[in-house]
């Protein structure tokens, strides 16, 4: 178990290494833990830096890799341990903490990646006693990279100029470009096909086109064709793949196609190819639904009650409905500071880009119809949608994914060159 980190001063830590070093037991001093490294107003424990040297060993033996040297290993597992205790520190004071709701959902997908439930995960974590120490560092974990996200990421500068030159550059073009998932069967020919073998191959290709254009799973209907022994069925499982790294046959046929989109008969040297887009991911092509949204917002507070504002909401969509200016009326009593100034005005927000509570309310409404008041975390609202519009919005798109293309790739160095800064910033003495 990690020792609670309470020392603060240098009088807190005398005091500690003396409960540490030693513990009366049948008047007997019985070592329990002991003090290795000071690192500014905390301590590395001889206990942590046991426990990561038996975890390392441990993953060594499992992936038979070799470990350097007794002293070496320690002397650079020590380093890391006062380098993480150093980040630690100041994750505690910018108050970046994760609660146990949080640890609890990470927990969970380490379950699903293992194939079990969050309780069966929970009790092999018990059953081999680290179930603390992993959430532990878990939590240590995820402290660390919020951390370094902030602190690194405000040193890295990316100019307009870097984006222009990624972006007309080969490889931004290649890292840009679209990833397709193409599913793919073959009904291949032989040199010693008839005429009508070939009609009723090509027939047989189209009836499976056929059926999965009636709603039928492409990757069913494909089983059910080799299954038929019919004719003989090939597949090939291509993975993600760039449209330049698919086979020329069909590499161009992909880029017109929409996710779940079945093409063929495409004949061929060596039989009828059909494909089906099972997946789009990246590339540069955005379009987006965007709503132009006016609101006002009241919010309960100690001079107005929940009932006082719900009237109050009311009444102000009354006199909107009698002819009064929304943006006059949204002025002068709207809780919303980012949209006040406005009149209420939130411009064009992007799908998605509102609370869902919020959005499901907006959805519902025609263009230049006022809402009835409704709730949100936020408070209560009016609101009305002024317009409606699908926006392509690639160009910014791509420079944002270029943006954070480079942002990347600077990143390991510069976190490499902050953590040099902050060891040599910090205060250690190593304990003897």
């Amino acid at each position: 178990m990690v020792f609670n980190r309470t020392i603060k001063t240098p009088i807190h830590i005398a005091g500690v290494l003396a409960l540490l070093l030693s513990f009366p037991s049948f008047g007997q001093r019985v070592l329990l833990d002991r003090v290795i490294a000071l690192v500014d107003q905390d301590v590395v424990l001889q206990s942590e830096l046991d426990l990561r040297i038996a975890d390392i060993r441990g993953a060594a033996a499992r992936e038979n890799q070799p470990l350097p040297p007794e002293d070496e290993l320690k002397s650079d597992i020590l380093e890391a341990l006062i380098i993480e205790n150093i980040q630690l520190q100041m994750a505690e004071q910018v108050s970046i903490r994760f609660d146990d709701d949080m640890i609890n959902r990470v927990l969970n997908s380490m379950a699903e990646g293992n194939n079990l439930t969050f309780e069966q995960y929970v009790e092999a974590l018990e059953t081999n006693n680290v179930y603390l120490q992993t959430r532990d560092q878990v939590r240590r974990q995820m402290m660390l990279q919020e951390l370094q996200r902030g602190m690194v990421n405000r040193r890295i500068t990316i100019t307009d100029q870097e984006i222009d030159n990624f972006l007309n550059s080969d490889m931004g073009r290649e890292v840009m470009s679209a990833d397709y998932f193409v599913d793919h069967l073959l009904i291949p020919l032989s040199s010693g096909d008839s005429d009508s073998e070939k009609e009723a191959k090509l027939k047989f290709a189209a009836d499976i086109i056929a059926r999965t254009s009636e709603g039928e799973n492409f990757l069913e209907v494909r089983a059910n064709a080799r299954l038929s022994n019919t004719f003989p069925v090939e597949s090939t499982d291509f993975g993600w793949r760039k449209a330049e790294q698919l086979p020329n046959l069909f590499s161009s046929i992909v880029t017109e196609m929409e996710s779940g989109d079945v093409e063929g008969p495409i004949e061929a040297g060596n039989g009828f190819h059909v494909i089906h887009l099972a997946g789009q991911r990246g590339g540069t092509e955005q379009m987006v639904n965007q709503t132009n949204i006016r609101h006002i917002m009241l919010s309960s507070n100690e001079i107005r009650n929940e009932d006082q504002t719900i009237a109050e909401i009311n009444e102000l969509r009354e006199r909107i409905i009698a002819g009064e200016d929304f943006a006059v009326i949204a002025r002068q009593n709207s809780d919303d500071a980012s949209s006040v100034v406005a009149g209420g005005d939130l411009d064009w927000v992007n799908e998605g880009g509102m609370p869902p509570e919020f959005e499901l309310v907006i959805n519902e409404l025609d263009e230049n119809e006022l809402s009835a008041p409704f709730l949100t975390a936020t408070g209560w609202h009016i609101a009305e949608v002024l317009g409606r519009r699908e926006t392509d919005l690639s160009i910014e798109y791509s420079r944002s994914q270029a943006e954070g293309t480079l942002r990347d790739r600077k990143f390991d160095l510069e976190l490499q060159n902050w953590l040099i800064e902050i060891r040599e910033e910090a205060f250690v003495e190593l304990v003897e």
